[in-house]
């Protein structure tokens, strides 16, 4: 494996732990900062908007600046908010450090897969994209749950502590093993923006974030779930998160894999149609023990087999806007996350049983699956055949 991707999927494991590890361990932030679980909450809000300002501003403010550079400038903005929170005095405080902290995601994933694009191998580009994307999948399935045994045995500000001395490392790496990069040809700011009057790369988009948050509708709610209908013990749910991450560093890979042989548009539409079915499934059979997390699994596989291939035809869809298109994809996956948790918690609010928000999920991402068809059946062969003329 390059160094230099290496590098950067150090960068997405450092993000997806500072992301979501506020998830599981909101009950002690809350206790120790004196407020309420829902006031809390805003802690994850914040670093959801944090993400989605941060790409187009990031646009904006260093278009015109080498790459590694601008990753290197995402690094310490990371450093800076995450270092603070471990020592936030009050929630005010913790609140914008979060902020802080949210605003080079989706920046780095967008400017991280435009490198790893370049850095590829010939026909190997979605693969390359999946190792950077692969420090995510990790971060879910290693330093989430380690996060929060330190919170519940130790304290939660160690964890932003650690994660702040990471993302020193990931700055030194990436200073290290990623060679130079020219900047991208400046199109001026309305150029950047420019791919979005066309159709393909709105399907992408909108396609993510329905997907996403079919996914999340169910998922976020994932512990009464498989506690209160599939029958699981309390104790069982370590082991369930751990299944649930391996599925998505599994999922990564084979999405990598697959893109780069039969097209990004076909595996992630394909991809997207399981995850409905599999959600269905869970509507009608979650009370069957191991079949709930059979279906688990593959709804977790399914999300990031996604990743790779949304990403990469995002950017190959954002022609002299590639920078900001690359970043669209987590500014939809976080949006999907906000729709998603929302949506999947309104059956529960009227009185309804915990299978329902995976019906509201299926409903989400078959909404995604027609438009990764349409956008396959209308889009992919021309991008396909590009190719092929570029490499003759």
């Amino acid at each position: 494996m390059k160094k230099s991707l290496l590098a950067l999927s150090f960068g997405t494991l450092g993000l997806g732990i500072a992301e979501f590890v506020m998830m599981s361990i909101l009950p002690d932030v809350a206790s120790d900062l004196g407020i309420s679980l829902p006031v809390a909450g805003h802690l994850i809000s914040a670093y959801a908007l944090g993400v989605c300002v941060g790409a187009p501003l990031t646009v904006v403010v260093a278009r015109t600046r080498p790459l590694k550079q601008i990753l290197l400038g995402l690094m310490l903005l990371f450093i800076v908010g995450n270092l603070m929170a471990s020592v936030a005095p009050s929630f005010e405080v913790m609140l914008i450090m979060r902020f802080i902290s949210g605003l080079p995601h989706g920046a780095y994933f967008g400017v991280g897969s435009i490198i790893a694009d370049r850095l590829a191998d010939k026909g190997k580009s979605a693969q390359a994209i999946a190792i950077m994307v692969a420090g995510m999948t990790f971060a879910n399935l290693i330093g989430v749950p380690f996060g929060t045994f330190l919170s519940h045995t130790f304290s939660w500000r160690i964890i932003f502590l650690i994660t702040g001395l990471w993302g020193g490392y990931i700055f030194y790496s990436i200073y290290r093993w990623v060679p130079y990069m020219a900047p991208l040809p400046n199109t001026g700011l309305k150029g950047q923006f420019a791919f979005l009057k066309n159709l393909a790369p709105w399907l992408l988009i909108l396609a993510t974030m329905f997907g996403n948050g079919g996914v999340f509708s169910w998922y976020s709610y994932i512990t009464p779930l498989m506690t209160e209908v599939a029958g699981f013990m309390p104790s069982a749910m370590s082991l369930l998160m751990v299944l649930a991450g391996a599925g998505m560093c599994i999922g990564n890979l084979i999405g990598g894999h697959f893109s780069d042989k039969f097209g990004a548009g076909i595996v992630a539409a394909t991809t997207q149609c399981i995850i409905s079915v599999a959600l269905l499934s869970i509507f009608f059979f979650s009370s069957h023990t191991y079949l709930a997390a059979v279906l688990m699994c593959v709804c977790t596989t399914g999300l990031f087999a996604l990743s790779s291939p949304q990403q990469l035809l995002l950017l190959k869809n954002a022609p002299g806007g590639e920078m900001m298109g690359a970043a669209c994809v987590q500014i939809a996956f976080n949006l999907g996350n906000a729709l998603g948790a929302y949506c999947g918690g309104l059956p529960l609010a009227a009185g309804m049983g915990y299978e329902y928000p995976s019906l509201i999920g299926a409903f989400f991402t078959f909404t995604g699956f027609l438009m990764l068809a349409v956008y396959s059946c209308r889009y992919e062969r021309k991008i396909f055949k590009e190719k092929k003329l570029t490499r003759i």
